[in-house]
């Protein structure tokens, strides 16, 4: 049973929390594709967008997700705002909570702790869309229902976190709900963006892609987050895409049925190659019909399918 106002991390849920997002999730979608029909079930609800840092595939799928709620949605512009002179974020959304009616704020921000402010400072119910390098909790989630989706379960898979480890929210978010559910995970990069003590979180820790990739289940490439990078942390791009990018070359040598994913957005050419991330498996029977290990294995487009299903079951679950 949920029993969460806020979803702030992965961090903060168990087991059986993680398991009851998946199986709602599961419900907004028939015969693997997502279902668009609107349900009353956050009819006369409204939920706040409140995010001070880009974003493309999260903002939009929980806009789409609260709609087809039936919620009512405020999107927040940052640009036009008053942050511009200085507001905080605390003074921002307590005036637009003072409003009225504002029942689930979605924030992102780019300080780490800035939902769990929110959380202890206004009414209405928060969920974290990505904070700092902390966590990004939904990310991880529709990481976790693609995952158990194409292979019916979470736990025995040996799942692969390939690139900017150590500025990662995905990374994080996906460590502590993978380990919670039973996956066996890989965190793989340079050593300037992947410290030892990540193996404190419970992972293993390679430095050799090379060396990993032929026994993963499930490879999640992260992009290189140039905007947080703070002095000359990599040689180059193509020295970075010669030891860690998803070259086709690499691809073929994956096992049989091996998936690839990404959050996005995906620097190609860089960490993945386009040939890679745009083969895109259309069907389970995709998977178990690969007779070699070459072949189409990006889940790219599922995953921004299933962020949709993902986020109805979220804001299903803190709104009530």
């Amino acid at each position: 049973m949920w029993t969460h106002k806020h979803l702030l991390g992965l961090e903060d849920l168990s087991r059986d929390d993680l398991l009851t997002v998946l199986d709602l999730a599961r419900s907004f979608k028939k015969d693997g594709k997502l279902l668009t029909d609107r349900r009353d079930t956050l009819k006369g609800k409204t939920v706040l967008l409140l995010f001070f840092e880009p974003s493309t595939r999260t903002a939009m799928s929980f806009s789409a997700a609260a709609k087809r709620l039936s919620a009512d949605v405020v999107s927040f512009n940052k640009a036009t705002s008053s942050t511009a002179k200085g507001e905080t974020l605390l003074d921002t959304a307590k005036n637009i909570e003072a409003m009225g009616g504002i029942d689930v704020v979605v924030v992102r921000h780019s300080a780490t702790g800035a939902p769990h402010l929110l959380a202890r400072s206004i009414r209405a119910s928060v969920v974290n869309a990505g904070d700092g390098a902390h966590e990004h909790p939904t990310q991880g989630l529709l990481d976790l229902f693609t995952m158990r989706e194409r292979f019916g379960r979470v736990e025995g898979l040996k799942v692969a976190i390939v690139g900017d480890i150590a500025h990662s929210r995905v990374a994080r978010s996906n460590i502590h709900g993978l380990r919670k559910l039973g996956a066996e995970v890989t965190v793989c990069g340079p050593a300037t963006l992947l410290s030892d003590d990540m193996r404190s979180l419970g992972v293993a820790v390679s430095y050799d892609l090379d060396a990993i990739l032929p026994t993963m289940d499930v490879v999640n490439m992260l992009r290189l987050q140039k905007e947080r990078l703070a002095g000359p942390l990599l040689p180059s791009d193509r020295d970075y895409t010669m030891r860690f990018g998803l070259t086709r070359e690499r691809a073929d040598r994956m096992k049989k049925g091996a998936i690839v994913m990404h959050p996005g957005p995906a620097n190609r050419g860089v960490e993945i190659a386009p040939e890679v991330a745009d083969a895109t498996l259309r069907s389970s029977e995709d998977a178990s019909s690969l007779r070699s290990t070459s072949g189409p294995r990006s889940v790219i487009l599922e995953q921004v399918a299933n962020g949709v299903a993902v986020r109805q079951a979220v804001l299903s679950l803190v709104a009530s």
